[in-house]
């Protein structure tokens, strides 16, 4: 059952990432770095982890004069990350008295 969890999610940081951009299109850096109360570095490591993993896309523009980056995720992550909550929920379920 174990097996069922990603490896990708298994920072706290991650999980919170992918539970700010699940419930949203796209989130700016400066507001995942707030609410996840992180570093630009640590929280820039661990997006880039998850956009080679293919569950987060990045959008780099201007706005106004002010470079801006902003996160989604993608369809492939949005399933990985159910597939590892509802693995979860399973280990939560487990019954060790049988």
């Amino acid at each position: 059952m174990i097996d069922r969890l990603n490896r990708s999610f298994e920072s706290r940081v991650r999980i919170g990432i992918m539970a700010v951009l699940v419930v949203n299109d796209w989130v700016d850096h400066a507001t995942l770095r707030r609410l996840l109360e992180v570093t630009d570095g640590n929280l820039a490591s661990h997006l880039n982890g998850l956009e080679q993993a293919g569950f987060v896309q990045v959008r780099k523009r201007f706005v106004g004069k002010r470079p801006n980056t902003s996160y989604r995720v993608t369809a492939s992550g949005r399933s990985a990350f159910q597939a590892h909550l509802d693995a979860i929920q399973e280990l939560l379920k487990t019954d060790l008295k049988q």
